[in-house]
């Protein structure tokens, strides 16, 4: 499963240049649950850093907060939290702000397991931001991974493989919206 999903990875990476290549835009990651596993995808491409800022990984709350200045209310908010859809346009957002060579942005944020709240087991939200939307609002998606939460904290290979999930979802969406 891991390789397959790996050459799906490329191949997604590859559509997405593509797009921001046709397109003429250059994007910008903010990346919690998968860690730069996106950046790293683009970051294999090609000729990418014609279209590919670069990615920043927020991987725990207090980088959210420090780095792209979350406020820590929304992210100890107990209705809120960090996987949320707030969070993850703000992530968008922010690294937007920071990066004014970027047209567009894309955040993720997710619970991969083990150890997630139950209902929150397996969630993903992906935001994306093209500069020139005139609300300023990103587009926001929920998503819930197909693949088996990981058995234990040794689970490496199921930890990778709802990675590599989230990974894809967020680089599909990417090219939605580039195409949409």
């Amino acid at each position: 499963m891991a390789g397959r999903m790996e050459s799906l990875l490329y191949s997604v990476s590859l559509r997405v240049r593509n797009e921001l290549r046709t397109t003429g835009n250059r994007l910008v990651l903010a990346e919690s649950c998968t860690a730069g596993l996106v950046s790293a995808e683009l970051g294999q491409i090609p000729g990418i850093s014609e279209h590919f800022c670069g990615s920043m990984v927020v991987y725990r709350t207090a980088s959210k907060h420090s780095w792209l200045d979350i406020e820590t209310e929304l992210l100890e908010d107990s209705t809120i939290g960090p996987v949320s859809a707030e969070v993850t346009g703000r992530l968008a957002m922010a690294i937007l702000r920071k990066t004014p060579e970027a047209t567009i942005s894309a955040g993720i944020t997710g619970h991969l397991g083990p150890n997630a709240p139950g209902e929150m087991d397996g969630r993903v939200y992906c935001a994306v931001l093209k500069r020139e939307a005139t609300n300023g609002k990103p587009v926001i998606v929920r998503h819930k991974l197909r693949s088996a939460s990981p058995i234990d904290m040794e689970d490496v290979v199921g930890r990778k493989v709802r990675q590599q999930e989230a990974a894809k979802l967020l680089l599909e969406f990417i090219e939605s919206q580039l195409v949409g």
